[in-house]
Protein backbone atom coordinates (compact mmCIF):
# COMPACT_ATOMS: atom_id res chain seq x y z
CA UNK A 1 0.00 0.00 0.00
CA UNK A 2 2.73 2.32 1.08
CA UNK A 3 4.35 1.89 -3.06
CA UNK A 4 1.03 3.41 -4.11
CA UNK A 5 -0.39 6.09 -1.86
CA UNK A 6 0.17 9.45 -2.16
CA UNK A 7 2.92 11.73 -0.09
CA UNK A 8 1.88 15.50 1.40
CA UNK A 9 3.76 17.93 2.51
CA UNK A 10 2.35 20.43 4.01
CA UNK A 11 3.10 23.25 6.81
CA UNK A 12 0.73 24.11 9.84
CA UNK A 13 -0.46 23.30 13.29
CA UNK A 14 -0.64 20.03 13.93
CA UNK A 15 1.04 16.67 12.87
CA UNK A 16 -0.21 13.09 12.00
CA UNK A 17 1.31 10.60 10.18
CA UNK A 18 0.78 7.76 8.04
CA UNK A 19 0.37 6.58 4.28
CA UNK A 20 0.04 10.04 4.28
CA UNK A 21 3.02 12.66 5.64
CA UNK A 22 0.75 15.83 6.36
CA UNK A 23 1.50 18.80 8.91
CA UNK A 24 -1.92 21.16 8.64
CA UNK A 25 -4.65 22.48 11.33
CA UNK A 26 -7.24 20.27 11.79
CA UNK A 27 -10.52 22.62 10.94
CA UNK A 28 -8.87 22.92 7.33
CA UNK A 29 -5.64 22.78 4.88
CA UNK A 30 -3.26 25.84 6.35
CA UNK A 31 0.06 25.46 4.42
CA UNK A 32 1.92 24.94 1.43
CA UNK A 33 1.42 21.30 -0.34
CA UNK A 34 3.89 19.69 -2.05
CA UNK A 35 2.72 16.50 -3.68
CA UNK A 36 6.11 16.50 -5.71
CA UNK A 37 8.45 13.08 -7.68
CA UNK A 38 10.97 15.05 -4.65
CA UNK A 39 9.98 11.94 -1.73
CA UNK A 40 9.56 9.04 -4.61
CA UNK A 41 12.70 7.34 -3.73
CA UNK A 42 11.97 7.53 -0.09
CA UNK A 43 10.75 4.65 2.25
CA UNK A 44 9.12 2.98 -0.77
CA UNK A 45 6.67 6.26 -1.06
CA UNK A 46 5.46 7.59 -4.50
CA UNK A 47 3.85 10.72 -4.97
CA UNK A 48 1.90 12.05 -7.17
CA UNK A 49 3.57 14.99 -9.74
CA UNK A 50 1.56 18.36 -8.36
CA UNK A 51 1.65 21.39 -6.56
CA UNK A 52 -1.02 23.19 -4.75
CA UNK A 53 -0.90 25.92 -2.30
CA UNK A 54 -4.21 25.32 -0.35
CA UNK A 55 -3.72 28.82 1.24
CA UNK A 56 -1.07 30.80 3.23
CA UNK A 57 1.75 28.79 5.17
CA UNK A 58 2.22 29.68 8.55
CA UNK A 59 5.77 30.25 7.98
CA UNK A 60 5.50 32.43 5.44
CA UNK A 61 2.60 34.39 5.43
CA UNK A 62 0.37 35.77 3.25
CA UNK A 63 2.51 37.92 0.48
CA UNK A 64 5.76 35.37 0.52
CA UNK A 65 3.22 32.25 0.34
CA UNK A 66 1.51 34.49 -2.99
CA UNK A 67 4.98 34.56 -4.34
CA UNK A 68 5.93 31.35 -3.53
CA UNK A 69 2.82 30.01 -5.17
CA UNK A 70 3.50 32.54 -8.40
CA UNK A 71 7.18 31.55 -8.66
CA UNK A 72 6.55 27.98 -9.53
CA UNK A 73 5.45 28.48 -13.10
CA UNK A 74 8.00 30.76 -14.72
CA UNK A 75 10.76 28.17 -12.93
CA UNK A 76 9.06 25.31 -15.45
CA UNK A 77 11.42 26.14 -18.15
CA UNK A 78 14.59 27.23 -16.65
CA UNK A 79 15.81 24.18 -16.03
CA UNK A 80 15.87 20.40 -17.19
CA UNK A 81 16.87 19.47 -13.63
CA UNK A 82 12.86 19.92 -12.26
CA UNK A 83 9.91 18.26 -12.63
CA UNK A 84 7.13 19.79 -14.81
CA UNK A 85 5.64 21.45 -11.93
CA UNK A 86 8.92 23.49 -11.18
CA UNK A 87 10.10 21.23 -8.14
CA UNK A 88 13.63 19.94 -8.08
CA UNK A 89 13.74 16.31 -8.62
CA UNK A 90 15.74 15.92 -5.26
CA UNK A 91 16.28 17.95 -2.51
CA UNK A 92 19.90 19.35 -2.69
CA UNK A 93 20.90 21.75 0.15
CA UNK A 94 22.59 20.54 3.38
CA UNK A 95 22.19 22.61 6.48
CA UNK A 96 24.13 22.36 9.77
CA UNK A 97 22.69 23.17 13.28
CA UNK A 98 25.57 23.84 15.97
CA UNK A 99 23.93 23.28 19.26
CA UNK A 100 21.71 20.63 17.93
CA UNK A 101 21.33 18.82 21.38
CA UNK A 102 19.84 22.46 23.39
CA UNK A 103 16.23 23.55 24.06
CA UNK A 104 16.33 25.48 20.88
CA UNK A 105 18.35 23.10 18.87
CA UNK A 106 16.28 20.00 18.76
CA UNK A 107 12.89 21.64 18.09
CA UNK A 108 14.85 23.47 15.22
CA UNK A 109 16.37 20.28 13.85
CA UNK A 110 12.95 18.43 13.38
CA UNK A 111 10.87 21.66 11.39
CA UNK A 112 14.17 21.96 9.44
CA UNK A 113 13.86 17.80 8.69
CA UNK A 114 10.67 18.54 7.34
CA UNK A 115 11.80 20.92 4.53
CA UNK A 116 11.63 18.90 1.42
CA UNK A 117 14.56 21.11 0.27
CA UNK A 118 17.17 19.94 3.02
CA UNK A 119 19.01 16.47 1.81
CA UNK A 120 21.46 16.17 4.86
CA UNK A 121 21.21 17.86 8.32
CA UNK A 122 24.23 18.01 9.95
CA UNK A 123 23.68 17.70 14.01
CA UNK A 124 26.44 18.90 15.83
CA UNK A 125 26.49 19.87 19.97
CA UNK A 126 29.24 19.24 22.38
CA UNK A 127 27.51 16.42 23.64
CA UNK A 128 24.17 14.05 23.95
CA UNK A 129 24.11 14.95 20.00
CA UNK A 130 23.86 10.66 18.95
CA UNK A 131 20.79 10.25 20.67
CA UNK A 132 18.78 13.65 18.63
CA UNK A 133 20.34 12.25 15.44
CA UNK A 134 18.78 8.64 16.15
CA UNK A 135 15.39 10.39 17.34
CA UNK A 136 15.16 12.62 13.94
CA UNK A 137 16.49 10.13 11.71
CA UNK A 138 13.57 7.81 11.89
CA UNK A 139 11.49 10.39 10.10
CA UNK A 140 10.38 9.62 7.42
CA UNK A 141 11.03 12.74 5.13
CA UNK A 142 13.99 13.32 2.66
CA UNK A 143 16.83 14.47 4.55
CA UNK A 144 19.81 12.38 6.02
CA UNK A 145 20.62 13.35 9.65
CA UNK A 146 24.54 12.92 10.89
CA UNK A 147 25.80 13.40 14.31
CA UNK A 148 29.18 15.33 14.91
CA UNK A 149 29.97 15.43 18.48
CA UNK A 150 33.05 17.77 20.14
CA UNK A 151 35.68 19.91 18.52
CA UNK A 152 37.17 17.22 17.10
CA UNK A 153 34.27 16.53 14.64
CA UNK A 154 33.30 19.96 13.63
CA UNK A 155 35.35 20.60 10.58
CA UNK A 156 33.65 17.55 9.50
CA UNK A 157 30.35 18.59 10.38
CA UNK A 158 30.62 21.92 8.18
CA UNK A 159 32.18 20.78 4.72
CA UNK A 160 30.09 21.10 1.96
CA UNK A 161 27.04 23.21 4.05
CA UNK A 162 24.88 25.42 2.67
CA UNK A 163 23.22 26.87 5.69
CA UNK A 164 24.58 27.12 9.01
CA UNK A 165 22.79 27.76 12.16
CA UNK A 166 23.67 28.66 15.00
CA UNK A 167 21.78 28.80 18.24
CA UNK A 168 24.39 27.42 20.70
CA UNK A 169 25.00 28.84 23.89
CA UNK A 170 23.46 29.79 26.83
CA UNK A 171 19.69 30.32 28.05
CA UNK A 172 18.72 33.30 29.83
CA UNK A 173 17.63 32.81 33.56
CA UNK A 174 14.99 35.09 35.75
CA UNK A 175 17.23 38.20 36.72
CA UNK A 176 19.66 37.87 33.03
CA UNK A 177 19.25 40.07 30.86
CA UNK A 178 20.44 39.34 27.30
CA UNK A 179 24.05 41.33 28.05
CA UNK A 180 24.78 38.87 31.15
CA UNK A 181 25.01 36.52 28.49
CA UNK A 182 27.74 37.85 26.44
CA UNK A 183 30.66 36.37 27.95
CA UNK A 184 29.93 33.00 27.82
CA UNK A 185 28.18 33.06 24.52
CA UNK A 186 30.87 35.12 22.66
CA UNK A 187 33.08 33.03 23.21
CA UNK A 188 31.13 30.24 21.65
CA UNK A 189 29.81 32.06 18.57
CA UNK A 190 33.68 33.33 17.93
CA UNK A 191 34.93 29.65 17.96
CA UNK A 192 32.07 28.40 15.90
CA UNK A 193 32.49 30.91 13.70
CA UNK A 194 36.11 30.49 13.10
CA UNK A 195 35.40 26.69 12.10
CA UNK A 196 32.70 28.03 9.69
CA UNK A 197 35.33 30.20 8.47
CA UNK A 198 37.78 27.27 7.45
CA UNK A 199 35.86 24.59 6.13
CA UNK A 200 32.35 26.25 4.76
CA UNK A 201 33.46 29.81 4.04
CA UNK A 202 30.12 30.66 1.21
CA UNK A 203 27.63 29.38 3.24
CA UNK A 204 24.48 31.37 5.06
CA UNK A 205 25.61 32.32 8.89
CA UNK A 206 22.03 32.35 10.91
CA UNK A 207 23.21 33.65 14.37
CA UNK A 208 21.01 33.08 16.69
CA UNK A 209 23.01 32.81 19.93
CA UNK A 210 21.99 35.78 22.42
CA UNK A 211 23.02 38.69 22.53
CA UNK A 212 22.65 39.06 19.05
CA UNK A 213 23.70 42.68 18.33
CA UNK A 214 26.68 41.84 20.04
CA UNK A 215 27.28 37.95 18.56
CA UNK A 216 27.18 39.08 14.86
CA UNK A 217 29.69 41.76 15.03
CA UNK A 218 31.66 38.99 16.80
CA UNK A 219 31.23 37.22 14.20
CA UNK A 220 31.70 39.79 11.22
CA UNK A 221 35.34 40.51 13.06
CA UNK A 222 36.30 36.81 12.88
CA UNK A 223 35.05 36.61 9.17
CA UNK A 224 37.15 39.16 8.54
CA UNK A 225 40.59 38.20 10.16
CA UNK A 226 39.65 34.66 8.38
CA UNK A 227 39.83 36.98 4.62
CA UNK A 228 36.29 35.74 4.03
CA UNK A 229 33.47 37.82 5.11
CA UNK A 230 31.08 38.55 3.14
CA UNK A 231 28.36 40.55 4.57
CA UNK A 232 25.42 39.35 2.58
CA UNK A 233 25.70 36.00 3.82
CA UNK A 234 26.01 36.73 7.58
CA UNK A 235 22.30 37.28 9.27
CA UNK A 236 21.37 38.17 13.15
CA UNK A 237 17.81 35.38 13.39
CA UNK A 238 15.49 38.43 14.73
CA UNK A 239 12.23 36.58 13.44
CA UNK A 240 11.16 35.44 16.47
CA UNK A 241 10.62 39.46 16.97
CA UNK A 242 8.25 39.64 13.84
CA UNK A 243 6.26 36.57 14.56
CA UNK A 244 5.75 37.72 17.89
CA UNK A 245 4.34 41.23 16.21
CA UNK A 246 2.25 39.26 14.33
CA UNK A 247 0.49 37.59 16.76
CA UNK A 248 0.26 40.28 19.04
CA UNK A 249 -1.30 42.47 16.92
CA UNK A 250 -3.58 39.54 15.44
CA UNK A 251 -5.04 39.00 18.75
CA UNK A 252 -5.23 42.88 20.12
CA UNK A 253 -7.31 43.92 16.60
CA UNK A 254 -9.36 40.55 16.18
CA UNK A 255 -7.28 40.22 13.06
CA UNK A 256 -7.20 37.11 10.63
CA UNK A 257 -3.30 35.95 11.76
CA UNK A 258 -2.23 34.68 8.51
CA UNK A 259 -2.85 38.10 7.16
CA UNK A 260 -0.99 40.27 9.79
CA UNK A 261 2.43 41.38 8.77
CA UNK A 262 4.87 43.63 10.98
CA UNK A 263 8.18 45.02 10.18
CA UNK A 264 10.30 45.31 13.34
CA UNK A 265 13.54 47.38 12.95
CA UNK A 266 16.59 48.00 15.34
CA UNK A 267 18.11 45.18 17.15
CA UNK A 268 17.36 42.38 18.83
CA UNK A 269 17.05 43.42 22.52
CA UNK A 270 14.74 45.31 24.81
CA UNK A 271 14.25 48.92 23.50
CA UNK A 272 16.60 48.36 20.14
CA UNK A 273 13.48 46.01 19.05
CA UNK A 274 10.96 48.15 17.33
CA UNK A 275 8.20 47.10 15.36
CA UNK A 276 6.84 49.53 13.22
CA UNK A 277 3.12 49.27 13.36
CA UNK A 278 2.40 52.09 11.33
CA UNK A 279 3.46 49.79 8.58
CA UNK A 280 1.50 46.90 9.71
CA UNK A 281 -0.60 45.02 6.70
CA UNK A 282 -2.90 45.04 6.34
CA UNK A 283 -3.58 48.57 7.39
CA UNK A 284 -5.15 48.88 10.80
CA UNK A 285 -5.47 52.41 12.68
CA UNK A 286 -3.83 52.05 16.63
CA UNK A 287 -4.32 54.42 19.61
CA UNK A 288 -1.30 55.86 21.19
CA UNK A 289 -2.24 53.50 24.47
CA UNK A 290 -2.27 50.12 21.60
CA UNK A 291 0.82 51.36 20.39
CA UNK A 292 2.83 51.71 23.91
CA UNK A 293 1.30 48.86 25.30
CA UNK A 294 2.13 46.62 21.87
CA UNK A 295 5.68 47.97 21.49
CA UNK A 296 6.25 47.07 25.25
CA UNK A 297 5.12 43.51 24.68
CA UNK A 298 7.23 42.36 21.51
CA UNK A 299 9.80 44.39 23.16
CA UNK A 300 9.94 42.38 27.02
CA UNK A 301 8.46 38.77 25.19
CA UNK A 302 11.65 37.09 26.14
CA UNK A 303 11.19 38.07 29.73
CA UNK A 304 7.33 37.09 29.62
CA UNK A 305 8.61 33.58 28.52
CA UNK A 306 11.66 33.45 30.86
CA UNK A 307 9.46 34.60 33.90
CA UNK A 308 6.62 32.14 32.82
CA UNK A 309 9.22 29.03 32.76
CA UNK A 310 10.00 30.10 36.44
CA UNK A 311 13.70 29.21 35.57
CA UNK A 312 13.66 26.34 33.57
CA UNK A 313 14.42 27.80 30.43
CA UNK A 314 13.55 30.70 27.94
CA UNK A 315 11.97 31.00 24.63
CA UNK A 316 13.16 27.48 23.17
CA UNK A 317 9.92 26.53 20.67
CA UNK A 318 9.05 30.18 19.17
CA UNK A 319 12.38 30.70 18.55
CA UNK A 320 12.96 26.90 17.30
CA UNK A 321 9.68 28.09 15.11
CA UNK A 322 11.26 31.05 14.09
CA UNK A 323 14.79 30.35 13.11
CA UNK A 324 13.19 27.73 11.36
CA UNK A 325 11.27 29.85 9.19
CA UNK A 326 14.27 32.12 8.25
CA UNK A 327 16.25 28.65 7.20
CA UNK A 328 13.33 28.21 4.73
CA UNK A 329 13.42 31.40 3.59
CA UNK A 330 17.01 31.35 3.04
CA UNK A 331 16.83 27.83 1.45
CA UNK A 332 13.90 29.31 -1.00
CA UNK A 333 16.47 31.56 -1.94
CA UNK A 334 19.18 29.78 -2.57
CA UNK A 335 16.94 27.65 -4.70
CA UNK A 336 16.33 30.54 -7.35
CA UNK A 337 12.81 31.71 -5.80
CA UNK A 338 13.11 35.51 -6.49
CA UNK A 339 10.60 36.73 -4.19
CA UNK A 340 11.98 36.44 -0.69
CA UNK A 341 11.83 38.85 1.88
CA UNK A 342 12.69 38.87 5.58
CA UNK A 343 13.61 40.77 8.67
CA UNK A 344 17.12 40.70 9.70
CA UNK A 345 20.01 41.72 11.85
CA UNK A 346 22.91 42.23 9.21
CA UNK A 347 25.78 45.17 8.20
CA UNK A 348 23.73 48.08 6.73
CA UNK A 349 23.12 51.38 5.74
CA UNK A 350 20.07 52.51 6.41
CA UNK A 351 21.41 54.31 9.24
CA UNK A 352 24.70 55.54 10.56
CA UNK A 353 25.22 52.73 12.92
CA UNK A 354 27.22 49.54 10.72
CA UNK A 355 24.76 46.77 11.71
CA UNK A 356 20.80 47.34 11.83
CA UNK A 357 17.73 44.89 11.35
CA UNK A 358 15.08 45.29 8.52
CA UNK A 359 13.36 43.87 6.00
CA UNK A 360 15.48 42.99 3.26
CA UNK A 361 15.24 40.68 -0.48
CA UNK A 362 16.76 37.44 -0.25
CA UNK A 363 18.73 35.63 -2.94
CA UNK A 364 21.19 33.08 -4.14
CA UNK A 365 24.03 34.96 -2.55
CA UNK A 366 22.36 36.24 0.29
CA UNK A 367 21.08 40.05 0.82
CA UNK A 368 20.34 41.24 -2.55
CA UNK A 369 18.39 44.90 -1.44
CA UNK A 370 17.30 46.41 1.35
CA UNK A 371 13.68 47.86 1.84
CA UNK A 372 14.47 51.12 2.49
CA UNK A 373 10.50 52.04 2.00
CA UNK A 374 9.87 50.86 5.77
CA UNK A 375 11.75 53.24 7.50
CA UNK A 376 9.90 56.18 5.38
CA UNK A 377 6.78 57.84 6.34
CA UNK A 378 7.46 57.15 9.72
CA UNK A 379 5.11 58.21 13.01
CA UNK A 380 6.77 60.45 15.53
CA UNK A 381 6.21 57.65 17.78
CA UNK A 382 8.50 55.88 15.91
CA UNK A 383 11.10 57.95 14.54
CA UNK A 384 11.57 58.81 18.13
CA UNK A 385 12.40 55.47 18.80
CA UNK A 386 14.27 54.96 16.40
CA UNK A 387 16.58 57.49 17.61
CA UNK A 388 16.21 56.57 21.11
CA UNK A 389 17.60 52.90 20.02
CA UNK A 390 20.47 53.90 19.17
CA UNK A 391 22.94 54.47 21.48
CA UNK A 392 22.31 51.04 22.74
CA UNK A 393 22.32 49.20 19.82
CA UNK A 394 25.64 51.43 18.84
CA UNK A 395 27.01 50.54 22.08
CA UNK A 396 26.23 46.25 21.61
CA UNK A 397 27.83 46.51 18.33
CA UNK A 398 30.94 48.18 19.67
CA UNK A 399 30.83 45.73 22.16
CA UNK A 400 30.86 42.58 19.88
CA UNK A 401 33.70 43.94 17.90
CA UNK A 402 35.87 45.13 20.69
CA UNK A 403 35.48 41.42 22.15
CA UNK A 404 36.71 39.93 18.99
CA UNK A 405 39.25 42.27 18.01
CA UNK A 406 40.67 42.04 21.49
CA UNK A 407 40.97 38.39 21.38
CA UNK A 408 42.96 37.88 18.42
CA UNK A 409 45.03 40.64 19.83
CA UNK A 410 45.38 38.15 23.18
CA UNK A 411 45.86 35.16 20.38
Amino acid sequence: MAATSATTFSIGSTASFGSRVRLQAQSKPAGVRFNAPVLSSFNGLKAAASLSCESESSFLGRESTAALRSSFAPKVKKSEQRSQYGLQTQASYKVAVLGAAGGIGQPLALLIKMSPLVSALHLYDIANVKGVAADLSHCNTPSQVLDFTGASELANCLKGVNVVVIPAGVPRKPGMTRDDLFNINANIVKSLVEAVADNCPDAFIHIISNPVNSTVPIAAEVLKQKGVYDPKKLFGVTTLDIVRANTFVAQKKNLKLIDVDVPVVGGHAGITILPLLSKTKPSVSFTDEEIEELTVRIQNAGTEVVEAKAGAGSATLSMAYAAARFVESSLRALDGDGDVYECTFVESNLTELPFFASRVKLGRKGVEAFIHSDLQGLTEYEQKAIEALKPELKASIEKGVAFAQKQTVAA
